[in-house]
């Protein structure tokens, strides 16, 4: 049984996201939100809550955004309790994804590694 409650969460999240996705966008053109997308969505097994990852163009701004999205959880929800065929929509919380950040920052960091010629390594193999 825990199979088949696992791979539900799993539609669940995938189902979120789609109806989520769609929600946020509207929400940031009506209320002037920072520009927020939704990169994942976590429901629990038991589908009693949702973590809904996003993300923002400006990271300066990513608090404000979520800190806005979460006070709009209960309208998104009783949105969604509309859209969705389901029985209860998990409470849904949200959170900022750095994990762009971090990738940002690790590619910055890759750049600014001086490695040399790629062909010394080639050179001393052969010597």
């Amino acid at each position: 049984m825990p199979a088949r409650d696992f791979k539900r969460s799993d539609r669940v999240s995938a189902q979120l996201r789609r109806e989520l996705g769609q929600l946020v966008h509207s929400a940031v053109r009506e209320y002037g939100l920072p520009m927020v997308s939704v990169s994942d969505v976590e429901a629990t097994s038991d589908l009693d809550v949702a973590t809904v990852w996003v993300t923002t163009l400006a990271p300066e701004e990513s608090k404000a955004a979520v800190k806005a999205l979460n006070e709009m959880a209960k309208e998104f929800r009783r949105e969604l309790s509309r859209s969705m065929r389901i029985r209860r929509v998990p409470e849904l919380r949200f959170k900022y994804d750095d994990s762009v950040d971090k990738g940002e920052r690790i590619d910055h960091l890759l750049s600014g590694l001086d490695l040399g010629p790629a062909d010394a390594s080639d050179e001393d193999e052969n010597a």
